[in-house]
């Protein structure tokens, strides 16, 4: 009786040993040796470039942060759960990477998914590093949420600002995804900044999700409306079948001018790449940047994944090394609390700039732009031929 006693309170012992070993602790330190974060985002599917883009530059990061000690000592793990795009599905995924130990999260790819996710994390005191997803109302209502991107606000205004000051267009055209928060976002910034400019939005053309396949009628009307620039705030994935449709028919001189989503262009019409001609995309990140710490991200993603990084991937390497700053500046800690508190206090030179952040999450940094040309991508005002370390492909999932 009493060896049975003692084997049935062994096997408690046990449970309950296993049981905190499996959880945060109450100080917010992570697991043993490791600190565990979590991703979300389209492995496969029409957005699976950024994505699988995301995932390689915090993995990239993990990799050269273990390898130079890790975080006070402690060595990090990344795990990516596909979400195929849907936010129910990435609010299964979330839960997934909560049953394997994530001690910190970073968030969704696209704006829908990021939403999702930021709302149910808000009750697990999950700090969140989101990377990608930039809906202005993506990351609200959840104290413990920051991003790296830019929001969508900020780069239909810094759009609208960057056409002005660079004097491309007195007239413009628009071409936007009316049912897409992303789209829509951009475009109400964009055309609100405009009208505060002087800058005359001549043409506007819309679509939604399920009339992305035949855009002749709003390309015909921009072609008409004869004007030099046309904003086109939509994924890659859209974009390459409006530029594909749209080939031949605008002048040799007009441009395409979008932002962040645009990046993977080149992936997306790999078939003929002079279809993005005169694609000019706001980014805070150029792989042709002399800055030494962008030259030696490059040439480390291009020899670990044989394609040239996209701002998806710069922004997810730059979310990692957040993550290391924010850990060390809390002593240690991994819980929500302790590393929101911190983080307003930030100063991080990254790749995509240095970035400090607001107590509203998010960031403060510069951006450029980028042109391409005969499957070439330069900053705006460099000479594509010329340009020596100009990147040839941008899309890590072709």
């Amino acid at each position: 009786m009493k060896k049975r006693v003692f084997a049935m309170l062994l096997a408690m012992a046990m449970v309950f040993s296993l049981m905190a070993c499996g959880s945060k602790d109450k100080a917010g330190g992570s697991d043993g040796d490791t600190i565990r974060l979590g991703g979300v985002g389209p492995l496969t599917g029409g957005y699976a470039n950024y994505g699988l883009s995301v995932q390689h530059g915090a993995e990239l990061a993990a990799k050269e942060i273990n390898a130079a000690g890790g975080v006070n000592g402690k060595q990090l793990e990344v795990n990516f759960q596909d979400s195929q795009g849907d936010p129910e599905s990435a609010v299964a995924a979330y839960g997934k990477l909560m049953d394997w130990g994530m001690n910190v999260c970073l968030g969704g790819v696209l704006s829908g998914e990021t939403a999702s996710v930021v709302a149910a994390a808000k009750a697990d005191d999950m700090f969140i590093m989101e990377t990608t997803g930039s809906a202005d109302k993506c990351i609200d209502g959840n104290d413990k949420a920051f991003r790296i991107c830019f929001y969508d606000s900020y780069q239909g205004t810094a759009a609208a600002d960057y056409l002005k000051d660079n004097a491309l267009a007195d007239e413009v055209g628009v071409f936007y995804q009316s049912d897409n928060d992303y789209s829509a976002g951009l475009y109400s910034a964009f055309t609100a900044e405009c009208e505060k400019t002087g800058v005359t939005i001549k043409e506007t053309q819309t679509f939604t999700a399920a009339t992305a396949t035949d855009f002749s009628t709003q390309v015909n009307a921009l072609v008409n409306s004869g004007v030099k620039v046309v904003f086109i705030p939509i994924y890659a994935e859209e974009a390459s079948t409006f530029l594909t449709q749209a080939k031949g028919k605008f002048a040799e001189d007009v441009y395409f001018f979008g932002a962040d989503g645009l990046d993977g262009i080149l992936g997306k019409v790999s078939q003929d790449v002079t279809i993005a001609d005169n694609v000019l995309m706001m980014t805070p990140f150029a792989a042709d940047s002399a800055d030494p710490k962008v030259q030696a991200f490059v040439k480390a993603y291009e020899e670990a994944y044989g394609a040239t990084p996209d701002q998806f991937a710069a922004d997810a390497y730059d979310a990692v090394y957040t993550v290391k700053a924010a850990v060390e500046a809390a002593n240690g800690s991994t819980s929500g609390t302790d590393l929101a508190a911190v983080m307003t206090s930030l100063t991080v030179e990254g790749v995509t700039g240095t970035m400090t952040w607001n107590a509203d999450g998010n960031t403060n940094k510069a951006a450029s732009a980028i042109l391409y040309k005969n499957g070439v991508g330069a900053l705006f005002g460099q000479n594509t031929a010329e340009s020596t370390e100009s990147t040839e492909s941008t899309d890590t999932a072709e």
